[in-house]
């Protein structure tokens, strides 16, 4: 019979052609498939397994072990492989690749035939060859087969190949031997592949990750930090996790290319000769700006051609510019009292926009060559130096003479070069000015707001003075403001100064003919203030009496609003909540008549009244304390039983408020109680009541026999059905939608803080996020107004404390994440900011394994940015309970469908979209993301339903791009209705 078998197993197994499915992250420690000569492996007994190497149709070896001994009872057949080194693996896997007849096929082997075998292994750090002890081998599994095959496949040659992993490990020593245990079975082991797996080397953001072997345990992730490519930078520290399975996850900040190279391929490269990139970054090189030029690979800088330079505060990208010619065309215009200079811009500016110009004064006598500087008697209006409009303004000139204006153009390279200055000049005659100088101006008198002034009148008398022109400041203020008056006499009375001030004053006489220069500066100070004195302190006195009768008057009306506002306290607190229920129907929000509104206790002046309202005080010889099971911020947290007159016994837990506390710590203890009194839902934890009135002090509320959520899932890995895990988050969802309907917002939504009861009948507890959240000092992140649990909390109230029941429902999500990987840590061992900047960067948790395609949408979908895209618990809640109601809307897993080939008629394809961004990101059409939005397309729903006219409406015009998005659209169409059938709504 085993020959007979055997014979007709070489037959079927020469048909095999063997397909290389080695992955990268995989590393091979043995394979015997590629083994061209005798594996050598041993057997025992010698005649159990056989061993035949024959080749397939590419001419290639097939090592085959078989063993067909179904008609002897009491089989036990071994066959050890040779030594295996384990080289840098932790932990190992073995797949087999074998065919197993179908007991029922074979006639008269009733009892005697088994369709299984054992796979062992023994680890030892000798490399030759060991005695071979069956007892010194530890058992991996009992293998079977999902494929078996019978007489009729044989003839028909239809091969059932099975292939089944296993993990091994950890493994200690230097290596190991694998053993396979036939136990009656008719099976031919077609290949033995063992190998284990690293994070392959990678290149990510332009930095560098080396081979990385994961860790053993399957739920920590390994750090590594990447090594920017020659010629890049960090920008921020790159990082990447190396996960369980050799996977890359949560890539992390980036390296940039250096000054002088360029992005390609994953490298950096230098720019080529004529190109340059000044700064830092990831943008391409760029051509050198205009008048510069560079001859080097890798340039960072321009140079400038000859006659052009670049200013100390011009960018490397400005083209290089050269100093401007000289203004052109001066004009002057003189009337009476001032001088007009205007001339036109430079020809050229030299390629700049910062054009200045400077004007310089000359005075010369009746030789045009003796010439000297103007002094400081002129006045340039706005200034002479640095002028950015055509024009000056000259004041105060002398008549009778000659001036020279040299106006200078300038720009920001002005001061670089070695030439001339560009100047062009204007020669102005003043010899038909104005009169002379007028004499000394002198002070005749002074009061503490006036001085009357006097002076002689002009010595020139050819033409009448029409009249005179006084300009005065204040000496500590010059330049920063004047005065200035007129009176046809050579005296004047200046009025409207103040007292024991230091002026400055300066004339000017008028005639037919024009201004003269001003006369000589003088300084003259008004008197004292004391004949004020009187004045200023009976206003003081008017002002002090008038404060005391204020204040009397303040505290009056203090003490009347203390009266009267203490008497009110408790209206206010209810007026809180019936302006609230009100606000709440405005917003379209009407609670169903059933739902209670949240009053908050902190609303309350006298928080025991909160207490007394809302929560039963309870009798403590009513109470009998069990054990301690667990220490809170505020005492120590027991079991008990809660008996109370005329009533059955039940199980309680009393959190009790350890002694010596003070009150703020004995109110923050029992505001809590003032919050769960509140609330009465089956998946709310329930408050029994509180002992106020005698020490200690204790809440007492329902006992939860299964302790913490995350406590019992790790209890209980893979333990639970897929039905009872979905039953559970319904349970979840459903306390908080009750909780959101109130209006309460719970902040801190975790696994940690969901209770269990013997029926796995979840319960949301835990209402008081001021207390410490747990042993690590990095779970919660401080910010102003308190800890903030980061793995739990939405970007929005991380960044801006912006918490509402849309930030709970992306809590949820996590929550749901813990549920499905039965309590791992969110995040794993990240670190929080590290956290936080994965999510700025769009990184969410990847599906558990084992998690329905389902499920993980619907924490993609608690995990929108934007929060009001999220759906509302009142979704989240029927959405699960159509997936409890049908079942088959649970097999489709995440891993099943990443492992499908790429088909465009695959509908179960995952991931679904989140948004509209996503879906165009996919198929490359992201510029069209603002066409859809402004011809209204905002949900995925409505892009499903659109035609091509609708396409070509939004603005895309290109036919093949009209073609690739309606194609595309069909896609998204099939896809929605998947899983929508049960029941959610992307």
């Amino acid at each position: 019979m085993s020959s007979g078998v055997n014979a007709c197993l070489i037959i079927v197994l020469l048909r095999v052609l063997f397909t290389d499915s080695t992955h990268s992250n995989q590393v091979m420690l043995l394979d015997t498939t590629t083994v061209l000569g005798e594996l050598g492996w041993k057997t025992y007994p010698v005649n159990g397994w056989d061993t035949i190497t024959e080749m397939d149709e590419q001419n290639r070896p097939i090592h085959t072990f078989q063993v067909c001994h179904v008609m002897e009872p009491n089989q036990n057949n071994w066959l050890r492989s040779n030594w295996i080194s384990r080289q840098a693996a932790q932990k190992v896997f073995v797949e087999l690749r074998f065919t197993l007849r179908d007991c029922n096929s074979i006639p008269w082997v009733s009892g005697t035939c088994k369709e299984t075998f054992n796979l062992y292994y023994m680890e030892t750090d000798e490399s030759h060859s060991v005695k071979f002890k069956p007892g010194h081998y530890t058992k991996i599994d009992t293998i079977a087969a999902d494929e078996s095959f019978t007489q009729t496949d044989l003839g028909d040659r239809i091969l059932k190949l099975n292939t089944e992993v296993r993990e091994v490990g950890p493994i200690t020593q230097k290596g190991f031997y694998l053993a396979f245990q036939d136990i009656g079975a008719c099976i031919a082991l077609v290949s033995v592949r063992v190998y284990y797996k690293k994070c392959p080397f990678t290149l990510r953001n332009l930095a560098t990750f080396p081979d990385t072997i994961p860790r053993m345990d399957s739920s920590s992730l390994v750090e590594v930090r990447g090594t920017c490519v020659n010629n890049a930078e960090e920008r921020d520290t790159p990082k990447l996790y190396c996960g369980a399975d050799g996977d890359w996850l949560v890539p992390l900040g980036r390296c940039v290319c250096s000054r002088g190279y360029e992005e390609l391929d994953g490298t950096c490269f230098a720019c080529r000769p004529g190109f340059y990139k000044a700064f830092t970054g990831n943008t391409k090189c760029s051509k050198c700006p205009l008048h510069s030029f560079t001859y080097d690979e890798g340039s960072s800088l321009c140079q400038c051609e000859a006659g052009f330079f670049r200013a100390g505060k011009d960018p490397p990208t400005m083209a290089c510019t050269r100093p401007p010619s000289p203004p052109r065309n001066v004009v002057f215009n003189i009337n009476e009292t001032s001088l007009f200079l205007e001339w036109s811009p430079p020809s050229d500016t030299g390629g700049r926009s910062d054009l200045t110009y400077n004007v310089l004064c000359k005075k010369c006598g009746s030789d045009p060559e003796q010439c000297e500087l103007c002094g400081g008697g002129l006045r340039f209006f706005p200034r002479p130096q640095g002028l950015t409009n055509a024009s000056v303004t000259v004041l105060d000139f002398a008549a009778h003479a000659n001036y020279t204006f040299e106006i200078e153009s300038l720009n920001g390279v002005s001061e670089l070069g070695s030439f001339p200055r560009p100047v062009a000049a204007i020669t102005v005659s003043t010899e038909q000015g104005g009169p002379s100088l007028v004499g000394m101006v002198k002070k005749d008198w002074a009061s503490p707001s006036s001085i009357a002034l006097s002076w002689q009148e002009p010595e020139q008398h050819d033409t009448a003075v029409l009249d005179y022109e006084i300009k005065y400041y204040e000496k500590e203020h010059e330049q920063l403001s004047y005065s200035s008056t007129r009176t046809k006499t050579p005296s004047a009375i200046i009025a409207g100064l103040k007292p024991s001030t230091h002026y400055v004053f300066h004339v000017r006489a008028r005639t037919s003919a024009g201004y003269s220069s001003y006369g000589p500066k003088v300084e003259y100070e008004t008197g004292d203030d004391a004949s004020n004195m009187a004045a200023d302190q009976g206003q003081v006195l008017v002002i002090v009496t008038a404060a005391v009768g204020g204040f009397a008057l303040l505290v009056i009306l203090t003490l009347f609003f203390l009266i009267t506002g203490r008497c009110q306290w408790y209206i206010k607190a209810k007026m809180k909540s019936v302006e609230k229920r009100r606000a709440n129907c405005l917003n379209g929000h009407i609670p169903s008549p059933e739902v209670k509104t949240y009053i908050d206790p902190d609303a309350y002046e006298d928080p025991t009244q909160a207490v007394q309202e809302f929560a039963k005080e309870i009798n403590p010889t009513w109470i009998h304390i069990e054990r301690v099971i667990g220490a809170g911020e505020f005492g120590e947290v027991c079991s008990g039983r809660l008996r109370p007159p005329g009533m059955r016994e039940i199980p309680v837990a009393i959190k009790t408020l350890k002694g010596g506390s003070v009150e703020c710590q004995r109110r923050d203890f029992l505001r809590e109680a003032s919050i769960m009194g509140q609330f009465d839902h089956p998946n709310i934890i329930r408050l029994e009541g509180v002992v106020t009135k005698s020490q200690p002090v204790m809440i007492v509320v329902e006992y939860m026999e299964k302790g913490s959520l995350d406590s019992f899932l790790r209890k209980h890995d893979a333990q639970l059905t897929m039905i009872q895990l979905v039953g559970m988050l319904r349970g979840i969802a459903a306390g908080m939608k009750y909780l959101s309907d109130m209006g309460y917002v719970h902040r801190d939504l975790a696994a940690r803080n969901i209770l269990v009861n013997s029926n796995l009948v979840c319960k949301v507890s835990d209402f008081g996020l001021s207390r410490v959240l747990e042993d690590d000092p990095e779970a919660a992140y401080t910010t102003t107004g308190g800890k903030i649990p980061i793995r739990w909390t939405s970007p929005e109230a991380i960044a801006y404390r912006k918490f509402s029941s849309a930030s709970d429902v992306w809590s949820y999500g996590i929550v749901m994440w813990e549920v499905m990987s039965y309590g791992e840590r969110p995040y794993w061992e990240m670190s929080n900011q590290d956290v936080i900047l994965s999510i700025e960067e769009g990184y969410r948790l990847p599906a558990p394994m084992g998690c329905p395609v389902a499920l993980h949408q619907l924490m993609l979908h608690c995990w929108q940015e934007e929060r009001s895209h999220r759906p509302r618990f009142t979704d989240i809640v029927s959405f699960l309970e159509k997936l409890i109601c049908n079942p088959s809307s649970l097999l489709p897993l995440v891993e099943d469908m990443e492992s499908l080939p790429e088909s465009p008629g695959d509908v179960s394809d995952y991931p679904l979209f989140i948004s509209i961004g996503d879906w165009l990101d996919s198929i490359k059409m992201s510029q069209y993301k603002n066409n859809f939005l402004a011809a209204g397309y905002t949900t995925l729903d409505s892009v499903s339903r659109m035609s091509i006219e609708d396409v070509r409406r939004t603005g895309v015009t290109l036919i093949g791009h009209q073609r690739r998005i309606v194609s595309s659209i069909q896609m998204l169409r099939l896809q929605l209705l998947h899983i929508q059938e049960t029941g959610f709504h992307v």
